[in-house]
C-alpha cells in the first residue's frame, strides 16, 4: 500500500470544502484529481501530505514515503542549480544530484545561479527535487505551471519512470499528461454541503 484515503472530509478557512473523500493509490499507480477551479483540489492535497489536518476521516501511508510538490518553487535564488539539488538531497540523506539534472536537462545550467533562471527553468529545477528525495508517493499540486510543451513531456517521462520502478503519484493537473493507466478522480461528487441553520438564533451561536 502507497496511500490509502478514507472517508476523508477537508476544509478551507475553517469552511468544509470537500467531505466523503476516498481513494486508495498503489505502486506504480497515477491518479489525477480534476474538478473546477476553487473546488478544494490544493487543500485535498495539502491535507494528504499533511501540511494541514483533516476535519475528519484517516490518511494512511508509510512513514517518510510522502513528498509534496505545489505551486512555490522552494528554490534559493542565490544558490547555483547544483547546489540547490544538493541541498535538498542532504535533507533527504541523499548525495547524486546527477539523475535530477540530466532528468529535466538541467546539466548546462548547473552552474548558474538559481534567481538568473526563467520561470520555465525555475520550475524544472523545483520539480527536479522530487528526484533526490528517494520517496515514492508524489503529492503534486498543478506540476506543469510555466513549463513549455518541451518540459511537459520531459516532466510526463519522470513521473513515468517514476510509476516503472514502483513509486506512485497524486496530482492535480488540467492538462492530460498522457500517463499510461493513469486514473482520474472528479472531487466535484465530494463537495461539502451548505451548512444548515433550523433557526434564525443559529446563526449568532
Amino acid at each position: 500500500m502507497s496511500l490509502e484515503v478514507t472517508d476523508l472530509s477537508i476544509a478551507r478557512g475553517g469552511v468544509r470544502v470537500l467531505e466523503g473523500v476516498s481513494f486508495t493509490l498503489a505502486p506504480g499507480q497515477a491518479l489525477v484529481l480534476r474538478g473546477p477551479n476553487g473546488i478544494g483540489k490544493t487543500t485535498l492535497l495539502r491535507t494528504v501530505a499533511g501540511l494541514q489536518p483533516p476535519v475528519g476521516g484517516t490518511v494512511r501511508a508509510e512513514p517518510e514515503s510522502l513528498v509534496y510538490a505545489g505551486h512555490a518553487d522552494g528554490i534559493k535564488a542565490t544558490l547555483s542549480v547544483s547546489e540547490n539539488l544538493s541541498f535538498w538531497a542532504q535533507v533527504f540523506g541523499k548525495s547524486d544530484i546527477s539523475p535530477a539534472l540530466e532528468a529535466f536537462d538541467l546539466t548546462p545550467l548547473a552552474d548558474r545561479a538559481a534567481g538568473m533562471l526563467s520561470a520555465g527553468q525555475k520550475r524544472r529545477l523545483g520539480l527536479a527535487r522530487l528526484l533526490v528525495t528517494g520517496r515514492p508517493v508524489w503529492v503534486l499540486d498543478e506540476p506543469t505551471v510555466s513549463l513549455d510543451r518541451e518540459a511537459v513531456a520531459m516532466f510526463a517521462e519522470v513521473v513515468g519512470t517514476h510509476l516503472a520502478g514502483g513509486g506512485s503519484a497524486l496530482l492535480a493537473t488540467h492538462i492530460d499528461l498522457g500517463i499510461d493507466g493513469a486514473e482520474v478522480l472528479d472531487v466535484a461528487p465530494f463537495r461539502a454541503r451548505a451548512t444548515e441553520v433550523d433557526d434564525f438564533d443559529e446563526a449568532f451561536l
